[in-house]
């Protein structure tokens, strides 16, 4: 069985970092992320999900990342289930996220130093649906005839 989501959204408000009672530090935020299409009203729709990073992973969000701040995640769905107030039973579902990365601009500016916070490592990677910036890829001539 396979269970991975990536996820690239906007954390909608500061990162809360915290150490559980056995000492594991953890960081719980959410992400907004834009559907890339409009309702019949116009409006963008956007979901929101919550996202648990965990030890070096959840200390590199607390450090490094910000209210507004892109990110990308990699990780897993978990669902949990409890009994609310009135007594039903409810079930929630949350990202465990196994790596953040930067994306967008900053990520160019990351430094090679953030290895030891639980990075990825190297030069962050765009995804790869992003535009390429302009003068990174040759100019292909088209003389009009489709090969198929």
């Amino acid at each position: 069985m396979l269970n991975y989501i990536v996820l690239m959204g906007r954390l909608v408000a500061e990162p809360e970092v915290r150490r559980t009672q056995s000492g594991k530090q953890v960081a719980s935020f959410r992400i907004a992320c834009d559907r890339g299409r409009k309702d019949a009203s116009g409006q963008s729709q956007t979901d929101f999900f919550d996202v648990t990073a965990w030890e070096k992973t959840g200390e590199f969000v607390g450090r490094y990342f910000g209210k507004g701040s892109l990110i990308l995640v990699e990780g897993r769905l978990q669902s949990s289930q409890y009994t609310d107030k009135n007594g039903s039973k409810r079930t929630s579902i949350s990202v465990v996220a196994s790596q953040v990365h930067f994306t967008g601009e900053k990520a160019r500016q990351a430094s090679p130093a953030l290895d030891d916070c639980g990075y990825s490592g190297g030069e962050p990677a765009a995804p790869a649906y992003s535009n390429p910036p302009a003068g990174d890829y040759a100019l292909i001539e088209d003389d009009g005839d489709l090969p198929f």
